[in-house]
């Protein structure tokens, strides 16, 4: 079977890797891909917005499946586009997609099949939006309604900041057309985790768990990013939290896209923040996560092709996963800069030597292969993944190899894993 992966990322690598491994699988390609990807298989220039094209494509080089990996090709209709083509994909249609590309509709979706999150408040007009603030105590966060790469998120610790991002969002459209609402929030606090589960409408597989750090900076300071490293399980999820999570969150979303005739057949990934007062849903993710994704697979031993196929066909109930007991730890390399301005086109060197060491894999994210140099293409640029037998292990692995990797201004947390 030939398959066709969606997207660019570290996360699309991880997934070109991964299923280059199935037996099933003849060839792979990659749209756009980038220079890691082109090790898996076949890189082709089509961006992922060009879906007519992707479709065209896919007929031309007979595909079997498409996975897509980036948030806003689903948003877009891709899946419905396919499969109205009699084309087999892996991801939830348009009207679904919505859980994550409107903070939202999300939220009314919780409200109404009593998924636990934060109070909340919607407004489409700035000064409606800061006469709002009054109702919540700070710190609160301020939400673009829409898709922004993960940075749409501003944790306000007084009026004036959370002024400030309203404006930042709303008049100045720092985040574009997805700032044309915003969405307020109490703040909630606790340890924020992940948890990935394939989704059809008749059964959830749940994956092991992951932790991302998000913030900037060593101590989880500094802005939002789209991830700074994951690590594998989580520590701080155990039997207990997960069956609570199972029962508060995944069956009730489970029932309420049964009830809203909502057509998911994909990979749901909550943000979950563990409160004091229990798991609360800070957002649906409708994708594989990044760098979630990078910490998972590896840990995979089931085909993952058997994995999707089985999710699509809604035969998931039938299928038995084996995973990995060991850790995992990712530690994300990133442009000076990111996630603001940074500058691209510089030399990565190193990768050579890491490429040998055992247990250690890199994925690549924003990179592009230019003669036979490999250069920074994007704000996070590679993703060095470790397992090890503890999560020590797997973190000194990774440290060791993200250390014999250089590039001009590159940047990366020293904690991950630690805290």
């Amino acid at each position: 079977m030939n398959v066709l992966v969606i997207g660019g990322g570290g996360r699309e690598h991880a997934l070109a890797w991964k299923l280059r491994q199935s037996p099933r699988v003849d060839r792979v390609f990659i749209a756009p891909g980038n220079a890691g990807t082109s090790q898996e298989g076949r890189n082709v220039e089509i961006r992922p917005s060009e879906l007519n094209q992707l479709l065209n494509f896919a007929r031309q080089e007979s595909v079997g499946l498409t996975v897509v990996g980036p948030d806003e090709v689903l948003a877009a209709g891709i899946v419905d586009l396919f499969e109205n083509a009699g084309l087999r994909i892996f991801g939830p249609g348009k009207e679904a997609a919505r859980l994550e590309s409107s903070k939202s509709f999300a939220k009314h979706f919780m409200v109404r099949h009593g998924i636990p999150t934060a109070r909340f408040g919607e407004y489409e007009a700035a000064g409606v939006a800061k006469a709002a603030l009054d109702k919540f105590e700070f710190p609160l966060a301020v939400k673009a309604d829409g898709l922004a790469l993960g940075k749409g998120v501003i944790i306000a610790h007084d009026r004036h900041g959370a002024e400030a991002a309203i404006d930042d969002m709303m008049e100045r459209r720092r985040f574009g057309d997805a700032g044309r609402k915003v969405v307020i929030e109490e703040f909630l606090s606790g340890v924020e985790c992940s948890i990935h589960a394939l989704v059809n409408s008749r059964s959830c597989l749940v994956f092991p768990t992951a932790q991302d750090h998000k913030q900037l900076y060593d101590g989880n300071r500094g802005p939002n990013t789209g991830g700074m490293g994951t690590i594998s399980p989580s520590r701080h999820l155990d039997a207990g939290l997960l069956k609570e999570i199972r029962d508060k969150v995944l069956d009730p979303f489970m029932d309420g896209i049964q009830k809203d005739h909502l057509r998911f057949r994909g990979l749901l990934f909550p943000g979950l923040m563990l409160t004091k007062d229990g798991p609360r849903v800070l957002e649906f993710n409708c994708r594989f996560g990044d760098p979630e994704t990078q910490v998972l697979l590896p840990r995979l031993k089931t085909d993952l092709l058997d994995l999707l196929e089985a999710t699509i066909t809604e035969q998931l109930d039938a299928i038995t996963t084996e995973w990995d007991t060991r850790c995992a730890v990712c530690i994300v390399m990133a442009s000076a800069g990111y996630p603001g301005d940074y500058e691209t086109g510089k030399t990565i060197v190193g990768l050579e030597k890491v490429e040998q060491v055992e247990d250690v894999k890199v994925f690549h994210a924003g990179t592009e292969r230019r003669g036979d140099r490999i250069l920074t293409s994007g704000g996070r640029v590679l993703g060095v993944t470790a397992i090890g037998d503890t999560l020590s292990a797997a973190r000194k692995r990774a440290y060791e190899a993200a250390e014999k990797i250089e590039f001009d201004g590159s940047y990366f947390r020293h904690d991950i894993g630690s805290i």
